[in-house]
């Protein structure tokens, strides 16, 4: 099941969000490694998590958490912006019809073959949202092996993919390379298009 949530917009979503969250903290932090805020030693949320996200959860019938992705405004501070704009060649991507993907959370309960359709069901969802919505371009920054791992195979019919700068190695403790990727509307991609119905 698809839900499209804000923080704290209706109570009947804040069991999905805590799941999300505490699903947030065991990939990212227990993980991975992060080095992310963590309230009440369960979720991992931090400031971009306010009243401005958007998120998109997928769940099984009885509510728990299979994979999620947060979406933040780009005229507002958000993460390749505020923290990473040397990254885009040309600026950081930005404007009312451009949202940036971060916390793209598959859950680690998941099998191989659950994971891919999660993956894959999530994209989907990211794709519809942006037609539903007037979104007319996803900007993310992302490990690269993660990403040709994740993203790519998936991506590869509903967005548009456009690297705003090199691949970078970050100096100091962060040990992967991340590359920023505008999906979208640009000149050389084809538009979004509507995939598969979701449950």
């Amino acid at each position: 099941m698809l839900h499209i949530l804000r923080t704290g917009e209706a109570q009947a979503g804040d069991g999905v969000l805590r799941a999300m969250f505490a699903a947030r903290k065991s990939v990212f932090v227990d993980l991975l490694k992060w080095d992310v805020p963590i309230v009440a030693g369960t979720y991992e949320m931090d400031r971009f998590d306010d009243a401005h996200a958007t998120y998109l959860v997928l769940t099984d019938a009885g509510g728990a958490h299979l994979g999620s992705a947060r979406l933040l405004r780009t005229d507002r501070p958000h993460i390749l912006g505020s923290f990473y704009p040397e990254l885009c060649a040309n600026g950081a991507p930005c404007g009312p019809r451009v949202q940036e993907v971060t916390r793209f959370c598959l859950d680690r309960r998941l099998k191989a073959a659950e994971r891919r359709e999660v993956r894959d069901t999530l994209v989907s969802a990211l794709a519809n949202h942006a037609l539903a919505t007037g979104i007319e371009a996803y900007s993310a920054i992302a490990q690269i092996g993660w990403f040709q791992q994740n993203m790519l195979e998936s991506c590869a019919d509903a967005f548009g993919r456009k690297r705003l700068g090199h691949t970078h190695r970050p100096p100091g403790r962060i040990r992967w390379r991340v590359s920023p990727l505008k999906r979208g509307s640009h000149a050389s991609a084809p538009p979004l298009r509507r995939k598969r119905n979701l449950p």
